[in-house]
């Protein structure tokens, strides 16, 4: 890889200096062209104006002779439009401009690497008698065209080409050390990941990319990525694990029960057996439990659970869910305080507005986070419904006095089977209700969070905060 990125660099660099190279060379030959022959048409006319100021043709002769060790020449031109005057080698008469000269006016032009130009002569009257007497013509008068004709062989690129080879070896040498230098560094962290995430496909959840100061910072994002996906990856499989010990631990437990009460009656040791089906029965409704607390919460998180987001009374359904926890909370020997505007005579300026929720979701909630104040609670448990007017929110709170949550757990409650050191606790649950409480949260657009200790004795506080109807438009319903 680390070859190929060098060949593509190298190659690309040398297409490059070539374009640029040829292109330079051609259009610098061409500047050059246009410019020797606009200095030959300047020089050309100024020699023909030189002549106007004399009136002897052995001044032309001087001029022809100095015109020819500059690689010029007087060219004759007859009235009929024929040049009759021999023309330098590489030109012809049908390059030189006749009607045009014969108006007066100068041309050029240019034959591969040769460039011309061409001006006419004025002469007077007396010199073209005298040019005919030249011509051993004298009873007549000289009516052709005189012009100067100048010449120069620009060249061709020549040794320019050997300076481009030069300049662009030497460029290509200093971009083969310079990409040589890039694809190392290009390659080596790509190459790096390549293997990493093979070992990670392969299982090797340890596998990481190292990070070092002079990565490109694309690719020490990219190193970051996929170490950020092999450390989700071995947290969801540590969380697998203990999920898996955890469900074996809460299944075993209640099988056991079970297992034991059946044998036992199948012995005959059972002296009261409408006792051992009634605890049979209450191990069995709480594996039910087991197993739908775990389906709901899958679903959950695979955001495959129908909740159906509407305008839902808040008072109606903590009232109603609270109160049929009272014949359980009863036998727990705990009491229930509820603090609901309207409730008992409770006042209220106007009742509470709508919350955006699934009422029945809501009641799962409320039930979750009752059960849990029940299993530590001393002896009440508060249940507060109340209006966050600045903000547009409902909050529920559930209150307990039990022995409350050491600060290090409070982020950690929420977490499935996770199970605070909160001293002597009445079994109830499953493990996975706080758990629930904060996925249902999350789908109806709420938030929960726990503060503890409320005060030097401890106790607890689960806060639920729901939108209102009138404050936001509901979320779309999951599944």
């Amino acid at each position: 890889m680390r070859r190929r990125l060098m060949l593509v660099m190298v190659g690309l660099v040398a297409v490059v200096l070539v374009i640029a190279g040829a292109g330079s060379l051609i259009l610098t030959r061409n500047a050059a062209r246009n410019q020797a022959q606009q200095q030959l048409v300047s020089e050309a006319e100024s020699l023909t104006s030189s002549k106007a100021a004399t009136q002897h043709l052995n001044v032309l002769a001087a001029i022809r002779k100095t015109l020819k060790l500059e690689d010029a020449d007087l060219i004759t031109i007859t009235a009929p439009g024929n040049v009759v005057t021999a023309l330098p080698e590489g030109l012809t008469a049908q390059d030189i401009d006749v009607a045009g000269l014969q108006s007066g006016q100068a041309s050029s032009g240019r034959r591969g690497n040769l460039v011309y130009a061409v001006a006419p002569v004025t002469l007077t009257e007396a010199e073209r008698v005298n040019l005919a007497k030249a011509a051993h013509r004298p009873h007549r008068v000289f009516r052709g065209t005189l012009a100067v004709l100048l010449t120069r062989d620009v060249g061709d690129l020549g040794p320019s080409w050997g300076y481009f080879i030069v300049a662009g070896g030497a460029a290509l040498l200093v971009a083969a050390l310079v990409a040589w230098q890039m694809s190392r560094r290009m390659a080596r962290p790509l190459v790096e990941a390549m293997e990493a995430t093979g070992r990670i496909a392969a299982g090797d959840l340890d596998s990481r990319i190292p990070v070092r100061p002079g990565d490109y910072p694309e690719f020490a994002s990219l190193a970051g990525s996929i170490n950020g996906m092999a450390q989700s990856l071995q947290d969801g499989r540590a969380r697998e694990r203990h999920l898996l010990l955890s469900v074996s631990h809460d299944l075993r437990t209640p099988l056991t029960s079970i297992r034991g009460f059946a044998e036992a009656i199948q012995d005959g040791a059972i002296e009261d057996n409408a006792k051992a089906a009634d605890v049979i029965i209450a191990e069995s409704r709480r594996l039910e439990r087991l197993v739908g607390d775990l389906l709901d919460l899958t679903k959950l998180e695979a955001r495959q659970m129908s909740i159906a987001i509407r305008p839902t009374d808040i008072a109606e359904v903590v009232t109603t869910t609270a109160e049929g926890f009272l014949p359980a909370l009863a036998k727990c020997g705990l009491a229930l305080v509820l603090q609901v505007p309207g409730h008992d005579g409770m006042p209220a300026s106007s009742p509470p507005r709508p919350v955006a929720a699934d009422p029945d979701r809501l009641a799962q909630m409320l039930a979750n986070l009752l059960e849990n104040s029940m299993t530590f609670a001393r002896t009440t448990v508060t249940v507060t419904v109340a209006e966050d007017h600045a903000s547009g929110q409902s909050v529920i709170t559930v209150d307990d006095d039990g022995p409350g949550i050491a600060p290090g757990d409070l982020q950690r409650v929420f977490e499935r089977f996770y199970r605070a050191d909160r001293g002597p606790n009445r079994q109830m649950g499953s493990g996975l209700g706080l758990a629930i409480v904060a996925e249902l949260a999350l789908a109806m657009g709420g938030t929960v969070r726990a503060d503890s200790p409320l005060n030097a004795d401890g106790g607890s506080r689960f806060v639920v905060t729901l939108r209102q109807w009138q404050a936001a438009a509901p979320l779309p319903p999951m599944g």
